[in-house]
């Protein structure tokens, strides 16, 4: 039986001028350990040869160490595709590192004049542009606090925090990729972020400059863990 119109819910994303778009865009991140340098040459074979539109970093922090990035429109892809590659591929034999698996969701705020951009094509082109070859990518988990404070204060808050990420934004330092991941992080985190620039250093610096705003000193519960890496290999399906 058909619902009542009014008690239809619309979840589709909303932008300025009233405007709508049910599309957003799935992105998941693994951490994998074990790799020598035979082994990283099949891994950049295997993903050559799929059908993935995906990014493979060398973790700095790890000789041994990389993250897979993977995206789709459609969440199924996780638990059908992506299961099969891994199962089938050379990452078989790797050793996962879970602490690192983080999954979000593309999402808007209200006041965006083009959603497919903002949604899909916009993180799209940061995540696959070559000069952004360095990336930091994190969970983060904010405060309950946070909640309680009047609609004005909240603006207020993410207002301080987004415009030290305009400014480096501005000058060319980094961009910024942000996923929502309510229910989606076993972890209950509230956001992934991704960091990525064309060199490392401009990317620490932002993390420091964003420590003194109200939202991390604050209003933040918990923060990483951090993975950070320079591109290995990168593919990037038509659509």
């Amino acid at each position: 039986m058909n619902k009542p119109a009014d008690r239809m819910l619309d979840l589709s994303e909303k932008g300025s001028g009233g405007k709508s778009l049910d599309r957003r865009l799935f992105v998941q991140f693994l951490g994998f350990g074990g790799i020598d340098p035979a082994l990283e040459s099949l891994l950049v074979r295997d993903l050559e040869n799929s059908s993935l539109t995906a990014v493979l970093y060398s973790d700095i922090n790890d000789y041994k160490g990389a993250g897979l990035l993977t995206m789709s429109e459609d969440p199924e892809f996780f638990v059908t595709g992506l299961r099969q590659f891994l199962s089938d591929s050379s990452f078989a034999v790797l050793k996962p590192k879970p602490e690192h698996t983080m999954l979000g969701r593309t999402y808007s705020l209200g006041y965006e004049k083009d959603l497919e951009r903002t949604l899909i094509s916009g993180p799209m082109q940061k995540i696959f542009d070559p000069e952004l070859e360095w990336g930091i990518w994190y969970p983060l988990r904010r405060a309950k606090a946070f909640e309680t404070l009047a609609p004005e204060e909240q603006r207020a808050v993410l207002a301080e925090h987004g415009k030290v990420g305009f400014q480096f934004g501005d000058a060319g330092y980094a961009k910024d990729i942000r996923l929502a991941s309510h229910g989606l992080d076993k972890n209950d985190n509230d956001f992934v972020i991704g960091i990525l620039g064309k060199e490392l250093y401009p990317l620490s610096a932002l993390v420091e400059r964003m420590r003194k705003t109200q939202q991390t000193s604050r209003y933040l519960e918990s923060l990483g863990p951090f993975f950070i890496g320079k591109k290995l290999f990168s593919t990037r399906q038509a659509a």
